[in-house]
């Protein structure tokens, strides 16, 4: 079996905690993961995880083989994105997560066509996962997250869009049918449609600040399916004001209180701190903060000017060094790593 690939199985079955969540994660059977698994053991002749019906433990070894095996991946996955900045052109797969808020309203879907119009050897791959626009797990290059900075992970660079108000907006056929709301108190006796579980609304008026109970009648898993649902005559919702104006909804969605101000959210695009992000990375991130600031739609001091990369000048010995210590890792633990480790070999039992 390819040893690279069973590394990044037996890492993924660590990081999962279990075989059937590795499989989920990587796509492929759990028979197969645990093929993987059995073949790297057979190997190094040594047993490196501990298996019973409720839970998986590392072993001795399986501890030492586990933090090789991160480091090894992460260093070649390094040298792999290093000698992709030096090409003309990005290429390859850009996985991007949107939080549940996000919409094709908010501009990105402008940018997201540009991009492929610019680079059209990008694949890109859209995600709206449960980790509601983080990196997390690895498994994405870039996110779209709205939020305050309070809410923003403190483990990834976050980059500053746009400031995004809201409207509360229904179809013309429900407010047909249920009357139009006149006041914040009329909320109330109205069906809401929310993308989570808000129980009230704080809105901003001529009186000051109300703060309104909601009837949810609706809870939606993203932005796009609550303005669906509000334009089908579901209920009243609080959507991105870019909405209102997006030829899709401008001719179904109609303005409910527009005399209060509801608080605003800010666009940020977070990706990991790395000291070599990948150029199709490095390509949308400039063209998003290009767009923004050119659309006037940037946020005061964010400093969103197009970001300059030097380029960079790949390294034949330190690539040698990461193949190099990729061939040693995937050696069998015999008496150079037992050497290392301290471990005597064991013949694998499972």
């Amino acid at each position: 079996m390819d040893k690279l690939t069973s590394m990044k199985v037996f890492r993924q079955v660590v990081e999962s905690g279990s075989f059937v969540g590795a499989a989920d994660q990587l796509g492929i059977s759990t028979p197969m993961v645990s093929k993987h698994v059995m073949a790297i053991e057979k190997r190094v002749q040594l047993k490196l995880l501990n298996r019973n019906s409720h839970r998986l433990s590392l072993t001795e070894p399986g501890k030492v083989y586990f933090e090789r095996c991160k480091n090894i991946l992460e260093d070649l996955k390094q040298a792999e994105e290093e000698l992709e900045s030096l090409r003309s052109a990005p290429s390859g797969l850009l996985r991007i997560a949107f939080c549940d808020r996000c919409v094709p309203g908010l501009g990105l879907a402008r940018d997201l066509a540009e991009y492929r119009r610019r680079y059209p050897h990008v694949t890109l791959d859209l995600s709206f996962p449960h980790v509601d626009g983080g990196c997390a797990a690895d498994r994405y290059d870039l996110a779209f997250r709205l939020a305050d900075e309070a809410e923003l992970p403190p483990d990834l660079v976050a980059r500053p869009i746009r400031r995004v108000p809201y409207r509360l907006v229904a179809s013309p056929a429900y407010l047909e049918r249920r009357g139009v709301a006149k006041s914040a108190e009329d909320l109330k006796g109205h069906d809401i449609v929310t993308s989570g579980a808000a129980e009230s609304l704080t809105l901003e008026g001529p009186q000051g600040t109300v703060q309104v109970q909601l009837k949810n009648a609706l809870r939606c898993r993203t932005m796009a399916d609550v303005a669906i649902a509000v334009a089908s005559g579901v209920g009243i919702a609080m959507v991105p004001a870019a909405l209102c104006s997006d030829p899709a909804f401008a001719r179904v969605l109609r303005p409910v209180l527009s005399e209060f101000a509801l608080k605003d959210s800010t666009l940020y695009l977070l990706y990991r701190s790395r000291k070599h992000l990948p150029l199709k990375a490095r390509k949308l991130i400039d063209l998003v903060l290009e767009s923004s600031a050119s659309s006037g739609e940037q946020v005061p001091g964010a400093g969103a000017s197009v970001i300059q990369y030097p380029k960079r000048k790949v390294s034949e010995e330190i690539i040698g060094k990461v193949e190099e210590a990729a061939l040693d890792s995937l050696e069998p633990l015999g008496a150079r790593s037992a050497e290392r480790t301290g471990l005597r070999p064991a013949a694998a039992t499972h």
